[in-house]
């Protein structure tokens, strides 16, 4: 039995507290004893956790650097005796890396989810004084890896591409969002669904939906599924344009994926992302998704193949690209049925889970002697 202890700031419904409950509730019990330890608070996945018998641990972190949360989690790590201590986001993955604070004989994995380049010149420094200090980086798309190379000097052997999985989705009848919305069902809804954040560009899909808007005539409507501090100001600025009654908030959701399910098309106009979980909910529900030219984004959706990718900022394009998934219905159709079809094949939670395994098997047994392969705990 192979005890792993995880460890993330917190777990609230977002992105990689998801991946983490995925990858905990998928692991075969025979082989497996997974502990969560939250660093701050619990949350939406505590409980799903919980209600699978998984041990979940809060530390109740109140500072930045909090001397209380680095005793504690210490002591509970020592208590637990993990073989595998695996970390997620900034602050968990500084902490597990203090000295002293693992097991010595623990091996130590640090999770990474994004191309961090928001990240100051205080962090990029402790993640480079860290680095040294565990045994593999897990990225979740190639972007991610690189970044993590070039500009923090991870060694390339260390790090280990390991793409989000997304489990099937939820059966849901047509026109849930219409319903919620107050639009007919003949009404074409252009959405995304995420934190609504600069880094989103979120301002360049609401000025590119007006033009899109400006160019047809049939019932259209802008769904924002998610919340977060640019929410005034957006609503402001549709407001300015003129369409304000056919921009729609309907706030952070627990059912997002299954709202997701009922747009027409999905955007994802991002300066920068890790692998956007709700692009590839999109994708799983077979809704054409339209991408900024970003690598994160070019690893899921390839041009004209399986979606639309538009130059990162340019309002212009991105609104050519609806109005050609309006206009073409069945090139629109077929694309969104490539991109299920790729996330069925290549973003199951099945291959979330055995990928992590050969990981794991590889960092106790060594490369040469990796004792199962991915096949044994189907």
């Amino acid at each position: 039995m192979i005890r792993i202890a995880y460890v993330i700031p917190t777990l609230d419904q977002s992105g990689a507290e998801r991946q983490l409950t995925l990858l905990t509730s998928g692991l075969p019990r025979d082989k497996y004893e997974p502990h969560v330890i939250a660093l701050n608070r619990g949350g939406h996945y505590g409980q799903i956790l919980k209600d699978q018998q998984i041990p979940v641990h809060i530390l109740g972190k109140r500072f930045r650097f909090d001397l209380l949360t680095w005793g504690r989690l210490r002591g509970l790590l020592k208590t637990i005796q993990p073989q595998i201590v695996q970390s997620y986001i900034f602050s968990a993955n500084s902490y597990v890396r203090l000295p002293g604070v693992c097991p010595p004989n623990s091996k130590v994995i640090v999770s990474e989810r994004c191309v961090d380049s928001w990240k100051s010149n205080w962090q990029k420094s402790v993640d480079r004084r860290l680095a040294d200090r565990m045994d593999a980086m897990t990225a979740n798309s190639q972007s991610v890896a690189d970044f993590y190379s070039t500009e923090i000097g991870i060694p390339k052997e260390r790090l280990h591409v390991i793409p989000n999985g997304i489990p099937e989705l939820p059966s849901t009848g047509p026109g849930r969002l219409h319903k919620e919305i107050g639009a007919p069902s003949s009404c074409k809804l252009i959405g995304f669904s995420g934190r609504l954040v600069p880094q989103k560009n979120l301002r360049d899909l609401v000025w590119a939906f007006h033009l899109f808007a400006q160019g047809t005539s049939d019932s259209v409507a802008l769904v924002f599924i998610g919340d977060g501090p640019l929410r005034d100001s957006l609503a402001q600025f549709a407001a300015e344009l003129g369409r304000r009654d056919i921009v729609h908030f309907v706030g952070h959701r627990n059912d997002a994926c299954e709202l997701v399910a009922d747009l027409s098309t999905f955007c994802m106009p991002s300066a920068f992302e890790g692998m956007s979980n709700s692009l590839m909910e999109a994708m799983a529900s077979g809704i054409p998704c339209v991408v900024s030219d970003i690598t994160p984004n070019r690893e899921l959706i390839e041009h004209e193949k399986n979606g639309l990718v538009f130059p990162v900022g340019d309002a212009t394009q991105l609104a050519k690209c609806l109005l050609r998934f309006h206009n073409e219905e069945d090139f629109s159709r077929q694309l969104g049925l490539a991109a299920q079809a790729r996330l069925a094949n290549e973003h199951s939670v099945a291959l979330l889970v055995n990928r992590h395994h050969e990981l794991y098997q590889q960092l106790l047994s060594g490369a040469s002697q990796v004792s199962a392969s991915a096949q044994e705990i189907q």
